[in-house]
């Protein structure tokens, strides 16, 4: 008689198994306490092992990240978290692999490194923290802070123009773009999602209260007597429309975005700027909309996926030269590549 072999059940994940036994040490109301709560919930529905998930971290507050994640992970090197990241997906193109950076991590001392992770395209997602301060080391000005911003190393206000992380991604060719926030959960998941599908470097800018150091900065855009007159949620192939009553909308006058009434009598949907996330020359107008002192008028501040564009990842494009340099030569002699071809005798 033959017997079946029957394999055990697939566990079903929650997100309690995303959660470790360490005692989470944020301070009491800080904006991180949200994003490890959203990322914790969509790791479930991904259908990923917990194995094959990684979250690399730099160095601050949003960098103790990988001790409450009950996956695999790694405390890095100040602003060294992208390369360190770069390196594992190289050797590991199967995992899931996210970077969690902040303001200063991620754009200060690591800039360098974020701008050539997003040109190189690993399939890696970007989780940016921009609390527009550094938290850890109690309260300096930070790359994203505003000017004049009075700080502990800033008394008189500083005097650095800020940098637009958006911005920067888009100049080094980011092939995924996009902005949420701590205090809007259900946006913050579809963005988490909306990262993890795409194919290449994700880059995630959220915006996180540091409510110790910098309270309230970004309040005008999570406070809901506020939230729908300041912020402008975009939606692919939809038009851009904000407003309590969804009665403003945005169109372009030439090259230049502009607020119009939306109703009877007034402008149509079929007036405004309709959202396409693949064009590449009005997903800069959008990110630079809120910086740009050319733009008169107070627009509202655009939140959700700007721009994507299909390129061919790097780790791809390594594994697909290695495997037809052995095609053509067979495996390579370390040895005679450490020697090189350039040799001299002495006599």
């Amino acid at each position: 008689m033959s017997e079946t072999a029957t394999s055990a059940p697939v566990k079903t994940l929650t997100a309690k198994d995303f959660a470790t036994d360490q005692e989470v040490r944020w301070c009491p109301g800080c904006g991180d306490y949200s994003i490890l709560a959203q990322v914790q919930k969509i790791m479930p529905t991904l259908g990923i092992p917990k194995e094959n998930i990684v979250i690399i971290s730099g160095i601050g507050c949003s960098s103790r990240f990988p001790y409450y994640m009950n996956t695999y992970g790694m405390h890095s090197i100040h602003g060294r978290a992208t390369a360190v990241a770069s390196g594992l997906k190289a050797a590991r193109p199967e995992l899931s692999v996210w970077i969690v950076t902040g303001d200063g991590d991620g754009l200060s001392i690591g800039g360098n490194h974020t701008i050539h992770l997003l040109r190189r395209n690993f399939d890696v997602n970007i989780l940016l923290f921009n609390n527009q301060i550094y938290g850890l080391t109690k309260g300096q000005y930070s790359p994203t802070s505003e000017e004049n911003k009075v700080t502990k190393s800033t008394p008189f206000g500083s005097i650095d123009h800020p940098f637009n992380p958006l911005a920067l991604a888009m100049g080094a060719d980011a092939s995924f773009i996009a902005r949420t926030m701590d205090r809007d959960p259900k946006h913050l998941q579809a963005m988490l999602l909306r990262s993890q599908a795409h194919k290449g470097s994700s880059f995630l800018e959220i915006y996180q209260n540091c409510n110790i150091f910098n309270d309230g900065a970004f309040e005008v855009f999570t406070e809901k007597s506020n939230k729908q007159e300041e912020g402008l949620y975009l939606e692919q192939g939809k038009p851009l429309v904000f407003g309590a009553s969804q009665n403003k909308g945005i169109k372009l006058d030439g090259f230049k975005p502009v607020i119009v009434e939306v109703g009877a009598g007034k402008a149509s949907l079929d007036d405004l700027w309709i959202h396409d996330e693949k064009d590449f020359y009005k997903a800069q107008i959008l990110i630079r909309m809120f910086d740009d002192p050319r733009l008169a008028g107070h627009l509202p501040r655009p939140f959700g996926v700007f721009f994507e564009t299909d390129r061919p990842c790097y780790e791809d494009g390594m594994a697909m030269q290695i495997d037809e340099i052995i095609a053509k030569k067979g495996k390579g002699d370390l040895d005679k590549l450490l020697r090189g071809n350039e040799t001299w005798t002495i006599s």
